[in-house]
């Protein structure tokens, strides 16, 4: 029986972190969405749903889900689609209603959300100024920027299993692609805004390796990035003044040894504020150029188009219908996976087996709150610029369970077919090899409290994981201004308007 989780998705959505499941989990197909024995669960917790999967509320008797779609008496509100063709069987009949309806929900992708936390956020000036910084090596401590983890040729991502910077990480690197429209960032949700997550590696000893106050100390002894953060956020800290602002420097409260941490507890209170307040518009510079690394026009989005006005149209392959079929009916991935922008945004445990089971256990979301709540640079922080705002409120209510034990996040899967390997730690070298994974269930950590409750294998056919992965290539787009793919010739221009 389906169960319904936390901010009301089922918990059947064993959304991964895995497909890739931001700050975008674990790219993960929502295993969520291949509800018991790929069973038809008929509206995710309404009334009437059978025990063990069985067909109730109208749907026929006996009416398990096969995965052959041969079983008798199966009828089209069975599948939720209107005689929905077998892999391999050439052109698919039309969507139902029901399917139809599920389809439209995922797009047309708009514009990312509004950052008030942000006043710079879509500012033109700023996002080339966050450009600069992006591709520049000198915020870390050698020859590591932010586009070596995010590179534009990986989409914005890399094609390790886990994140190598100065240090190697303990997951895989997150896509950047679409980065704007995320409620929470990091695999484990450690960061509520897309500019408190840019500071963030940069003073990762296994990322970047830098300090904040080596980061201002560069923007204002390069002319270049000094005009142009001024021209935007006013005057920097007297940073020339070697006595009272050390070259590097940022607080290191587990170990008060480190010279780091020596050299910023010996500032004055005041100074170290000014240092905060212009590293925090550092990393919204940074915000303001991530902010247009948007994909929104993919086949997917041609087709979809097309069936809104009432036309059929060719952006998808007869298998990429089928694939999209399953998707929304009987696979129910879209429980998760949900949205124009694929993915429902929250935190859930799929029993995914880590990748090195010698590094101890990954908290996930659990220790990711923790560190939310005590991170100065959140949204409930002096340097948001919206401190009463949705996001604060959305900050307040943020609470740590048990249950969020070994949760990561649900990541889109908008451009999801070029950024393998997938899952939180790279487990998972293929698009085929994670819809291998919540097919079949093999490998897979026995349950416990914090992990989704209604998780079976569905048991697809080989032609049934081709289709989804047709479809799954269909939500490409990497179409964009290649202006914003290195690092700009000028760091800031004239217009300001986006």
């Amino acid at each position: 029986m389906l169960l319904i989780g936390a901010a009301g998705f089922g918990a059947a959505c064993l959304c991964t972190a895995g497909l890739g499941a931001s700050g975008l989990g674990v790219v993960g197909l929502a295993a969520a969405g291949f509800g018991a024995a790929g069973l038809r669960t008929a509206g995710l917790g309404a009334a009437g749903l059978g025990a063990a999967g069985h067909r109730t509320a109208g749907f026929g008797a006996a009416g398990f889900y096969a995965a052959g779609f041969g079983a008798p008496g199966r009828g089209a509100s069975d599948l939720g689609a209107v005689g929905l063709a077998a892999a391999g069987d050439g052109a698919p009949a039309p969507f139902s209603a029901e399917a139809r309806a599920h389809i439209l929900e995922h797009s047309p992708l708009g514009p990312p959300p509004d950052d008030p936390s942000n006043s710079v956020a879509d500012r033109e000036d700023a996002a080339r100024l966050g450009q600069r910084l992006f591709f520049d090596e000198r915020l870390s401590s050698g020859q590591v920027s932010c586009s070596t983890c995010h590179s534009p040729q990986h989409g914005f991502g890399d094609s390790r299993p886990v994140s190598e910077g100065a240090g190697r990480g303990r997951r895989h690197t997150l896509s950047l692609w679409n980065v704007a429209y995320n409620r929470w960032f990091f695999w484990d949700g450690r960061r509520d805004s897309l500019w408190s997550q840019a500071l963030t590696p940069i003073e990762s000893d296994t990322e970047m390796r830098g300090t904040r106050l080596q980061a201002v100390h560069l923007v204002a002894e390069d002319s270049a990035l000094r005009s142009a953060y001024e021209s935007i956020f006013g005057p920097l800290p007297p940073v020339s003044e070697s006595s009272r602002f050390p070259p590097k420097g940022r607080p290191v409260p587990e170990n008060p040894d480190d010279p780091r941490h020596a050299a910023w507890a010996g500032m004055r209170a005041e100074d170290r504020e000014s240092v905060d307040l212009a590293f925090s518009r550092i990393g919204k510079a940074i915000e303001a150029y991530e902010r247009r690394l948007v994909s929104q026009r993919s086949p997917f989005d041609a087709f979809v188009s097309g069936l809104r006005a009432g036309r059929e149209s060719a952006a998808l392959s007869a298998a990429a219908r089928r694939g999209l079929e399953l998707f929304v009916g009987r696979g129910n991935c879209r429980i998760c996976h949900s949205g124009p922008n694929f993915t429902d945004g929250e935190f859930h445990n799929t029993g995914v087996p880590p990748r090195d089971r010698s590094a101890g256990p990954d908290s996930g979301r659990y220790g990711g709150v923790e560190a939310l709540l005590a991170n100065p640079f959140n949204l409930l922080g002096r340097f948001s610029d919206d401190t009463g705002g949705a996001g604060a409120q959305k900050l307040r209510a943020t609470r740590k369970t048990p249950e969020s034990w070994g949760q990561f996040k649900t990541p889109s899967l908008r451009n999801v077919a070029g950024r393998g390997p997938y899952m939180h730690q790279g487990q998972l070298a293929t698009l085929r090899d994670v819809l291998d994974f919540y097919s079949t269930r093999a490998g897979a950590l026995p349950g416990g409290p914090a992990q989704e409750q209604v998780l079976t294998p569905l048991n697809l056919s080989s032609g049934e994981i081709d289709d989804l992965i047709a479809f799954l290539e269909s939500l490409t787009d990497e179409a964009i201004d290649r202006s914003w793919l290195s690092p700009p010739s000028r760091p800031s221009p004239s217009a300001r308007a986006r």
